[in-house]
């Protein structure tokens, strides 16, 4: 009968084993956790920030007439790939042609007459001279007039014809330096391609090329077209948005960071990143290149205003920017607005709190031959009138 008795006894306490054996294990194991998590805090985890609050970013160059006209030609659309200097865009070029037309004649007329003021100053030099000559004929007969008069042989009318003629002569002279003076004051010191007239006759010409040459717009970079709002047969003016253009290979990542997490994140850092358009499976490398000098907040439409009563302090967010490996980009392209997790590695501090490397430049050259072209035209008309 005592059996029975201790069976229950003996099974409690076989219960109460394997509880604290569970219990046992469930602390070593979070021992253990706890000791793994803090070994890999302070060996790897507190050397990073991260977030997801993070978007890739680009240049939107948007390609804006700068005349006013009709749109005849679209030559790209949505999602397509431009080249820099490709014609886009092409607006009626008629009524700049005439116009250009108009001027290069004028100043073919105006390299014309200003020829005409150097041949001019040749003439009226040649005049001077040889009324020159005639005033010193006139004066060489009055002095022979007046000798042989002393002596009888002249009488004082022909002394007074003399007297005449060197006054006509002298009259003759003044007026022939006259007009050569005044010829003079519009060729002095110039060129026919430097005179003032041909200058200003010049300058319209160049104008009115532009003028014409820009009713072709051209892409200024290499990209895909993001927007396309321009149609055929629409009235274009000045500044108006026609397309956008995004070149891919200048892309970075605008990563919204907590304040608290920048105290010791600096230029140089190395960060990767990857995005959801890919996942996990593409890493892409970077480096930290600068802070925005405010908070979203900061430049919002209606900036917060926290000089009220009910302040509920919010926790805000610096956009960091991030440079991404071109070569990473070129394998794997990403479109603005893509959505990316970034971690950057804030182990080494020694780089500035602060953007200290050198601008970035964004510069297209394909408007600086429109200038040449229209020097050359000029040259040619005036080497064709001179």
């Amino acid at each position: 009968m005592s059996t029975p008795q201790q069976h229950p006894a003996s099974a409690k306490r076989e219960g109460n084993r394997k509880r604290k054996l569970m219990m046992t294990l469930v602390v070593i194991v979070i021992l253990v956790a706890a000791i793994a998590y803090g070994v890999y805090y302070f060996l790897v985890a507190r050397f990073h920030e991260d977030t997801d609050d993070a978007y890739v970013n680009g240049n939107i160059v948007q390609i804006t007439p700068q005349v006013t006209g009709t749109v005849i030609a679209v030559n790209a659309d949505d999602t397509q790939t431009v080249k820099q200097g490709d014609a886009v865009v092409v607006l009626d070029p008629a009524d700049a042609r005439i116009a250009l037309q108009q001027d290069e004649a004028t100043l073919a007329q105006t390299v014309r007459r200003v020829h005409g003021l150097y041949v001019d100053d040749d003439q009226y030099r040649a005049q001077v001279a040889q009324r020159q000559s005639d005033l010193s004929k006139a004066r060489d007969d009055l002095r022979r007039r007046l000798a042989t008069g002393m002596a009888g042989a002249v009488s004082q009318e022909e002394i007074s014809h003399a007297r005449d003629a060197v006054k006509s002569a002298q009259a003759a002279l003044d007026a022939a330096q006259q007009r050569l003076a005044s010829n003079r004051a519009l060729t002095a010191n110039t060129t026919i391609d430097n005179h003032p007239d041909v200058l200003a006759a010049a300058a319209k010409v160049r104008d009115a090329y532009l003028a014409a040459a820009r009713n072709t717009l051209p892409a200024p970079v290499t990209g895909y077209v993001a927007r396309r709002t321009v149609q055929v047969g629409q009235r274009v003016s000045p500044g108006t948005p026609l397309i956008s253009v995004v070149p891919l290979q200048q892309i970075w990542v605008d990563a919204n960071f907590k304040e608290g997490q920048l105290k010791h994140m600096r230029v140089g850092q190395p960060v990767e990143l990857t995005a959801d358009k890919y996942g996990s499976s593409v890493m892409y490398h970077g480096k930290v290149v600068g802070f925005s000098a405010g908070t979203g907040s900061a430049f919002s439409l209606l900036p917060a205003q926290n000089a009220t009563g009910n302040w509920i302090k919010v926790v805000q967010r610096l956009p960091v920017r991030i440079e991404l490996d071109p070569k990473e980009l070129e394998k794997h392209p990403l479109a603005i607005g893509l959505s990316t997790v970034v971690d950057v590695n804030i182990k080494n501090e020694s780089g500035s709190p602060l953007s200290n490397i050198e601008n970035t430049v964004y510069q297209t050259d394909v408007f600086a031959k429109y200038g040449d072209e229209a020097d050359t035209k000029i040259a040619r008309i005036i080497a064709a009138n001179r």
